[in-house]
């Protein structure tokens, strides 16, 4: 099931969701604490966390995918938002710093393919973020909540997907570790069951959160006996040649 753009919106302007973009933001700003003079480009519906950060880059830009939908972001100003395909992005290579993708992955039709054109936009050394949905978390569970639907991850999958794009996971986080319930009191207690859920291993968060850095491969050279091995195919018959068992009256005949 996919989540479009009004779900997206009323989602984060509910109380839970305000809860959980506070929680999932702390661990985004732990990765992204120098974002000075950075051009930085969200991917999927990034906005919640995009205008944690927006203050502290050179600028934004908050992609959404077709399927989900577009609005305008942010309110007030002009609109640094457009309507995109995620595998087709309007940028030239290497045109930003860093790349953030929230609620993409889960929804994407070839996750591939949207981290192949994230490492293309991305200038060399450039960092990306993804936050999706725990696989083993109870948010994935429950479909009250973005995180509910799509497809959720466990950190091997998350890994081996971002390695088969060309880039290299340098640090993860997990959030989300209260249940995903809209009782005042869990909301409320929300930062101290995060606490908890960072230091007992038996907890486990709702999202998870990677950051990875784009790295380059070199296609394999070729060596210069194999370049010598290599043969034209001959487009004419070819010739017997006379060898010591051979008769010149016998070459002859072959003719």
């Amino acid at each position: 099931m996919r989540t479009d753009v009004a779900d997206l919106r009323d989602f984060y302007a509910g109380p839970l969701g305000r809860v959980a973009r506070r929680l999932v933001s702390r661990q985004i700003a732990d990765f992204w604490d120098d974002l000075g003079n950075e051009k930085v480009v969200g991917i999927g519906y990034a906005t919640p966390y995009l205008s944690a950060i927006r203050e502290r880059c050179d600028r934004v830009l908050a992609f959404m995918p077709a399927r989900q939908g577009v609005i305008n972001w942010p309110l007030g100003g002009p609109s640094s938002s457009a309507l995109v395909d995620d595998d087709a992005l309007p940028l030239t290579d290497g045109a930003v710093e860093r790349v953030l993708l929230a609620h993409c992955l889960e929804y994407a039709d070839n996750p591939h393919n949207v981290l192949h054109e994230a490492w293309r936009v991305l200038a060399p050394g450039g960092r990306l973020v993804a936050v999706v949905a725990n696989r083993r978390g109870l948010w994935a569970r429950i479909d009250n909540s973005p995180f509910g639907h799509g497809r959720p991850f466990s950190r091997s999958q998350l890994t081996a997907l971002l390695k088969g794009a060309g880039f290299s996971p340098a640090g993860w986080r997990e959030a989300l570790f209260m249940p995903p319930l809209t009782r005042p009191g869990l909301l409320r207690m929300g930062v101290v069951l995060e606490r908890i859920g960072r230091v007992t291993p038996l907890v486990i968060g709702g999202a998870l959160i990677v950051e990875a850095q784009k790295q380059f491969h070199m296609e394999k050279p070729v060596r210069a006996i194999e370049r010598v091995r290599r043969r034209i195919p001959s487009l004419t018959q070819p010739q017997p040649v006379a060898t010591s068992r051979t008769s010149s009256r016998e070459l002859h005949m072959l003719k």
